[in-house]
């Protein structure tokens, strides 16, 4: 059973991600002191008693006003009313009501979703019942003075919030996700990718960059498989970002690929692979995350029998350290193969978890060292590789354990890397290489090693 959808309205700067912050929980929602920093609707799981739902935070509603994101917004806000159980008005008890806040109240009288208000910015008990008394003309039931900030009054609210939503049930358990985290620059189509995934405008898409500034959580099915997408904002230079909005919408990106199983690693088809594109990729790498790497807009692309094997070439020169990606050419614009991408995170994923018993992985190494030995060092000293074994997945982890780390050079572990890749594949995932020394004695007294000791 899917949870009930509670929807935070109001005129900029009222309050409401910080409001939203304290009834789920978390910090999430980017909270600044600026008007329209909360552009597209998001998400956040919270609960009362024994009522669990979804709140949902969204953009600051302004009527007749055709600036900039102002339409966009207010579709997404319709879009949030219409999926929502109950609805939560936000005010300032400091200004009072506004004409703005008229005029939303008015719209929402005409809605069938029942709506408490909330006035915000009540920080002194003694006088938020008069602050809040003035909101009574909104014609929407009680006013409940609060304060986001502290908390004090936010349970008042709560405990007549929980009377609209359904009774609880007893809800099945969380079917398994991938989490995958949408990653770019600025305007290379990662939101326009999310809304193609999902067939609606989940996201706001423009042509103006740094359009989505929060990293943005859908949870998404397809076939028997879930999954969890997470638009994130699109990521500069620092020195190209100043402190507010931006900064922590970037910092948010960051920790979604700290977070995700898979990152999606879009490259706009017109630009090429940026410098930027290289340093994203970097940190995916260094992160340890599993990647796809989907060239976006391959539509507007001029093409001929070549195209696609230049393009391969450029991906795999200037984005060498993903070399284990895999790659596809979309157009999220079009919808041409996007659904294919969802197979590629599907095999990414599975690598990535994936475990290696220790006597398949010492037959290929020792495969590996039968073709291409250590060799020999300039003081004649002669490396050894006595077995390997997996310790860890989330990516793949092995430690090799050998006589001297020193004497296997940069090309061999390059070389022994290689061959794990060639006999066991681990596509879309990194792998992870630790080198151990080890006396041969130890090896020979080491029970259950001593049967996978390779042979050289």
């Amino acid at each position: 059973m899917a949870l009930p959808i509670v929807a935070v309205i109001g005129r900029p700067n009222v309050g409401k991600s910080t409001l939203v912050n304290r009834l789920s929980g978390v910090h999430d929602a980017i909270v600044f002191d600026q008007p329209g920093v909360t552009r597209d609707r998001t998400y956040r799981p919270a609960f009362w008693g024994d009522r669990e739902f979804q709140i949902v935070d969204t953009g600051g509603l302004i009527f007749d006003d055709e600036t900039e994101f102002l339409p966009l917004i207010r579709q997404q806000v319709v879009t949030a009313l219409t999926e929502a159980t109950a609805a939560i008005l936000v005010v300032d008890g400091q200004v009072g009501p506004t004409d703005a806040d008229r005029e939303i109240a008015h719209w929402l009288r005409q809605q069938t979703v029942p709506c408490l208000v909330a006035v915000n910015k009540c920080e002194s008990p003694d006088l938020g019942l008069s602050q809040a008394a003035e909101f009574w003309e909104l014609g929407l039931g009680e006013p409940f003075p609060l304060s986001s900030i502290h908390g004090n009054g936010t349970g008042e609210l709560l405990d007549q919030l929980i009377t609209y939503l359904p009774p609880a049930t007893e809800l099945s358990e969380d079917p398994e996700e991938t989490r995958v985290a949408i990653i770019g620059r600025p305007n290379v189509g990662k939101s326009s990718l999310l809304n193609a995934f999902l067939g609606e405008e989940r996201s706001i898409v423009s042509p103006i960059s740094g359009t989505t500034r929060d990293t943005i959580d859908t949870l998404f099915s397809h076939g028997d498989k879930h999954y969890r997408l997470v638009d994130t904002a699109g990521i500069r230079k620092k020195k190209n970002v100043e402190y507010g909005p931006e900064f922590f919408g970037i910092n948010r990106a960051f920790k979604a690929i700290r977070r995700c199983d898979v990152a999606l690693l879009v490259i706009d088809a017109l630009d090429g692979v940026t410098d930027q594109d290289q340093k994203l990729a970097g940190r995916i790498a260094e992160e340890g995350r599993a990647c796809v790497i989907v060239v976006n807009k391959w539509d507007a692309v001029e093409k001929d029998a070549y195209t696609i094997y230049d393009y391969e070439k450029q991906l795999l020169e200037r984005l060498m350290f993903l070399d284990w990606a895999p790659r596809i050419f979309v157009s999220a614009k079009t919808g041409q193969r996007v659904t294919k991408i969802l197979e590629l995170v599907d095999t990414a994923a599975e690598q990535h978890n994936r475990r290696i018993s220790t006597s398949v992985l010492n037959e290929v190494l020792e495969e590996a060292t039968t073709w291409h030995g250590p060799g020999a060092t300039r003081g004649g000293r002669q490396g050894r590789l006595y077995y390997g074994t997996q310790v860890a997945s989330q990516p793949p982890s092995f430690v090799m354990f050998v006589n001297d780390p020193k004497l296997l050079n940069d090309n061999y572990r390059r070389y022994i890397e290689g061959q794990l890749r060639k006999g066991l594949g681990f596509t879309g995932t990194p792998i992870r290489l630790m080198w151990r020394g080890k006396k041969a004695r130890e090896v020979e007294r080491g029970g259950p090693n001593r049967a996978v000791r390779i042979k050289t």
